[in-house]
């Protein structure tokens, strides 16, 4: 399993109100999965989401990653974990304005101590996998929304993480531009890429290869997608 979760609770407090997020959750998601995360707003899908990510902590319960118990880590050893092992994709993309696209893709690999060389070879590698060669010097303000998703794309997968975490990759995109995105990930999971994707669209769920129900903090539903939908090809 990449990812396994065990009786997962998140409880946030608000004085003396507690609101009890995620009540036990229980599943996991084996490698090269491509699973979607559906579920109403306050659901709980998206504190899933940034407990998977590392970015909060659990309240009870134990969250497994790549074999690796990450619950109760430290934020300095969270943080470490979460720069080699997960790659993020959001909805507003989260590009820093005054980089190009390649120094984009070059920063987690600034924070993972990466060479200068290697950085500049793999964020190419990268920003070709997602058909950007030719964008490789142009700034956000410079690119369209699904190019500029694309370049967050690359940037997610330039550490070669375990898994990508996507919320909401395509909220800001149109049907068409969305098609594109949902091409790249279905052609990274073909190539191995385990991907877990939060979205409210049905349309674009259908996708991956599962999708999990979320519903007042529970697991309302968890369905294997018999056939997938196929999106269309790049431009």
């Amino acid at each position: 399993m990449i990812i396994e979760v065990k009786d997962l609770r998140k409880v946030y407090k608000n004085g003396e109100i507690e609101v009890e997020a995620l009540k036990g959750v229980n599943f996991g998601v084996t490698e090269k999965e491509f699973v979607s995360v559906m579920g109403a707003s306050g659901s709980g899908k998206s504190t899933l989401m940034n407990i998977l990510g590392c970015l909060d902590s659990i309240t009870a319960g134990e969250y497994f990653l790549d074999g690796e118990n990450v619950a109760g880590l430290k934020s300095n050893t969270l943080a470490l974990i979460r720069n080699k092992k997960i790659g993020f994709v959001f909805q507003s993309f989260n590009l820093l304005p005054k980089l190009t696209s390649l120094q984009n893709v070059e920063l987690p690999m600034i924070y993972a101590g990466v060479s200068a060389a290697r950085r500049r070879e793999a964020a190419n590698i990268a920003l070709e996998r997602v058909g950007l060669t030719e964008r490789a010097k142009h700034r956000p303000n410079e690119l369209s929304g699904g190019q500029r998703q694309r370049v967050a794309i690359a940037r997610a997968l330039v550490n070669s993480p375990a898994i990508l975490l996507a919320d909401e990759p395509t909220g800001n995109l149109d049907s068409t531009v969305s098609a594109e995105i949902m091409n790249i990930f279905q052609q990274l999971n073909a190539e191995g890429a385990t991907i877990l994707m939060v979205t409210h669209e049905m349309d674009i769920a259908m996708h991956g290869r599962r999708i999990i129900t979320f519903k007042d903090g529970g697991i309302m539903s968890d369905e294997i997608v018999e056939n997938p939908l196929k999106a269309g090809e790049v431009s």
